[in-house]
């Protein structure tokens, strides 16, 4: 068996690690911590879970990639795009029916095994976050609110049935992961390292039940604009037949499932030309959800407003971000229920994600009516509160937040 490792240039070397093959490049970033037992070296992640050291507590493992090299990888960053390019490690830890997680591992980025029967495969049974890390001018890195994402994942977690890591532990090991792939964050202004933590049911499960045993993991990939059109303005549905959520439902935990229910709509969508689709509720289907990915924001005068967290809209960090930023900046903001019409009579709508940051709307199209903002350019509000929250989280401007974390 071999696992395959990217290198910047595609030529790999096979390297022996116990009894299998490693695929490393010619010139490999450092190993990941190995442990000793009976006289024989494991990767940590080769070893049965019984056998795993568990984390409990803590001091921080993050320093382990301290002093790798601060090389960037010779890639093409003028045209990155929001796309998986494969890193170098990711970041993996297990949980069994005692609730706690072993202390984690970097292994090389490659597939992972698990069971036909796995809760996640057969019952949906996983969660996932986003975040991202900004290399500096001085070539220091910052995280965003990593501890944002740790808390929305507990929560997510509860509801899935699913024990999740500490806040200590997801934050540990989101660090270490970027120190570990530090080489793929993007210069300054070329983009991000984009880090999607997973948590599933790795265990076996025949009937429907929570599984016996969970997965913790950690991936990165360099990214650039998530929509084409970069900062700049993109063209909505409003979809009235399809929802992506309902009262009761999963609507405001980052479950795997979630995702899958809006492929069928934005498929189409994107068939007729537009980027994305804007869900309306499920019962009354004329109060804004949230677009396929983001959140949504109207702009009308001074106000802005966003639909409220009720059980069927994902709270996003960035959403939680932009509020803070645009009432320090004197604008009303409110979280309520926010109808079609008020979206069609709007001076301005932009969204928010993670992966989008702020992304302006240049039009609306509800029951073949096509409403358009600002001739097709970016909104005052819109440009003001993106260049805000980006400027912060790449160390442009002092952090009056206290939300960046730097790493070294």
């Amino acid at each position: 068996m071999e696992y395959g490792v990217a290198s910047p240039g595609g030529l790999l070397a096979a390297a022996p690690l116990a009894g299998r093959r490693l695929r490393l490049p010619l010139s490999p970033p450092p190993s990941p911590p190995s442990i000793q037992i009976k006289n024989r070296l494991y990767s940590i992640s080769s070893l049965p879970l019984q056998a795993r050291p568990v984390r409990r507590c803590g001091a921080s493992l993050a320093s382990n990639y301290s002093r790798q090299t601060s090389e960037i990888v010779d890639m093409d960053w003028e045209n990155l795009g929001f796309g998986i390019v494969q890193t170098d490690y990711m970041y993996i830890a297990k949980c069994g029916t005692d609730g706690n997680f072993t202390e984690g591992e970097m292994v090389p980025f490659g597939p992972i095994a698990l069971n036909p029967s796995s809760g996640v495969l057969n019952y949906g049974q996983g969660l996932f976050e986003g975040l991202k890390a900004y290399r500096k001018p001085d070539g220091s890195i910052l995280l965003f609110r990593p501890e944002e994402n740790a808390l929305r994942m507990q929560t997510g977690a509860e509801r899935m049935c699913m024990p999740a890591p500490s806040v200590e532990q997801f934050v540990d090991a989101v660090k270490q992961t970027v120190l570990a792939n530090k080489r793929w964050v993007p210069p300054t202004g070329k983009g991000s390292l984009y880090l999607r933590p997973l948590l599933m049911g790795s265990g076996a499960v025949l009937g429907l039940a929570p599984a016996p045993e969970y997965t913790f993991l950690i991936f990165v990939s360099p990214v650039g604009n998530y929509f084409k059109e970069g900062l700049a303005p993109i063209n909505l549905i409003v979809e009235d037949k399809f929802h992506r959520a309902t009262p009761g439902g999963t609507g405001s935990v980052k479950t795997i499932g979630n995702y899958a229910s809006v492929l069928m709509a934005q498929k189409i969508a994107k068939e007729k030309g537009y980027s994305d689709v804007l869900y309306l509720d499920a019962v009354h289907k004329k109060y804004l959800e949230e677009v396929s990915s983001c959140n949504i924001f109207v702009v009308k005068g001074n106000v802005i407003c966003t639909p409220a967290i009720k059980g069927t809209i994902l709270p996003g960090i960035t959403r939680k971000s932009i509020i803070d930023v645009a009432v320090s900046k004197g604008f009303q903001v409110e979280e309520r229920l926010v109808s079609v019409d008020e979206l069609l009579d709007a001076d301005e709508v932009f969204c928010t994600g993670t992966a989008v940051v702020v992304s302006p709307v240049g039009s609306i199209t509800y029951q073949g009516k096509r409403v358009e903002y600002g001739h097709q350019s970016v909104g005052v509000v819109s440009q003001q509160l993106y260049t805000s929250l980006t400027s912060l989280q790449m160390g442009q401007t002092e952090d009056w937040m206290g939300w960046t974390m730097q790493l070294n």
